[in-house]
């Protein structure tokens, strides 16, 4: 493998969690970010009380990315041998709690709607 591609990728991750699993995990974040995107278009504003809450489970969707990864793969932190994995964890986490601030966000507007009443 000398050079990397998007379709080689794909073929990773296939292999590491499994071919439905990996497509399914592909269309739960694509159906969240349409609703994402769904509430943007609706609300026209971003309402920051439900930001602020979405921010506030950041760490929890971090921990949990980690966590996932490192069942999918039979892993665990005595297993980070150097900088890359550390490098390689970190952005997992990131990814992880970014995911779960959309993830959040979106819950909370499909739920409760009227961002309207919530502006001074």
């Amino acid at each position: 493998m000398k050079e990397l591609s998007f379709g080689t990728l794909i073929a990773v991750f296939e292999e590491m969690m499994g071919r439905g699993l990996f497509w399914a995990l592909v269309a739960v974040a694509a159906l969240i970010t349409l609703a994402y995107v769904y509430v943007l278009i609706r609300d026209r504003a971003v309402s920051w009380r439900k930001f602020l809450l979405a921010q506030l489970s950041m760490p929890v969707g971090a921990i949990l990315a980690v966590l996932f990864v490192q069942y999918i793969t039979h892993s665990g932190f005595r297993d980070v041998g150097g900088p890359v994995d550390a490098i390689i964890m970190l952005v997992i986490a990131i990814l992880g709690a970014i995911g779960m601030a959309i993830l959040v966000y979106t819950v909370q507007s499909l739920m409760r709607h009227s961002s309207s009443s919530e502006m001074p």
